[in-house]
């Protein structure tokens, strides 16, 4: 299974940024996968999750009203595609942001927050 994540940036306080996470190499119908975050002196962080059926986790309290998870409805089997839409963001949600595609990790995406 290969997951790669994309979208970061560098944006300014109050501005969006959406991320993908596209998975391939696996044949079953059912997944799940789920966003963290992990920034220096932090632990690592929760965000949020979704899985095949489109039922979603609990968001991070930190992150609610502002963090949007979702999935690719497309009847792919090759790849498997979920977004992190994030609105409002904050110099706190700098972070690396990581996908994790049931047991399978990305090498993460980098968001910066700064004026």
């Amino acid at each position: 299974v290969h997951v790669v994540e994309s979208g970061g940036g560098l944006v300014q306080p109050g501005e969006s940024l959406r991320l993908s996470c596209a998975a391939s190499g696996f044949t079953s119908s059912y997944y799940v996968m789920f966003w963290y975050r992990t920034s220096p002196g932090k632990e690592r962080e929760l965000v949020a999750g979704i899985d095949s059926g489109g039922r979603t986790t609990n968001y991070a309290d930190s992150v609610k009203g502002r963090f949007t998870i979702s999935r690719d409805n497309a009847k792919n089997t090759v790849f498997h595609t979920v977004f992190l839409q994030m609105n409002s963001l904050k110099p706190e949600d700098t972070a690396v942001y990581y996908c994790r595609f049931n047991s399978h990790w990305g090498q993460g995406t980098q968001v910066t927050v700064s004026s």
